[in-house]
C-alpha cells in the first residue's frame, strides 16, 4: 500500500476529516488531497514527522518500512510510567532509577507491582 493510501485509511479509521487533518498539519487542504490520491508522492521529513504524530503511529508505519503501526517504544516507556505513578504514588523514589529501562522491564515493573499490591489486599 502506498503512503497516500495508509494516510488516508488512518484518517478515516480515526473519523478525522481532510481538511480537519490538513489544518492540524499547516498545510492547503488541496495537498493532502494530493498526498491521499498519489499525485505527490515526496513528503517532507518535517511533514512526515507531524503526521505521524497526529495519526499516531511510526513514520517507519507511513512510509512503508514497516507493517506495524505501534507508537515508539518511548511512548512506551512514558505510559507505564504514568501507570506506576497513578496506580502508586509513594513509589516516585524509584523514577530516576527508571531511566535507563526499556519499555519491557518497565512493564514487568508495572506488574511486579501490582502483584505485590494484590498479595496485600
Amino acid at each position: 500500500m502506498d503512503i497516500g493510501k495508509r494516510i488516508r485509511k488512518l484518517r478515516e479509521k480515526r473519523g478525522i476529516e481532510q481538511l480537519e487533518l490538513a489544518k492540524a498539519l499547516h498545510i492547503p487542504q488541496s495537498k493532502m488531497n494530493k498526498i491521499e490520491s498519489g499525485y505527490q508522492k515526496r513528503i517532507e521529513p518535517d511533514l512526515l514527522v507531524e503526521l505521524s504524530k497526529v495519526l499516531n503511529v511510526t513514520v517507519d508505519y507511513l512510509v512503508g518500512s514497516s507493517n506495524e503501526a505501534n507508537i515508539s517504544k518511548v511512548e512506551d516507556i512514558n505510559y507505564f510510567k504514568n501507570k506506576i505513578a497513578e496506580e502508586f504514588p509513594d513509589i516516585d523514589l524509584m523514577f530516576k532509577d527508571m531511566e535507563s529501562l526499556n519499555a519491557e522491564d518497565m512493564k514487568e515493573i508495572y506488574e511486579y507491582i501490582k502483584f505485590k499490591k494484590s498479595q496485600k489486599k
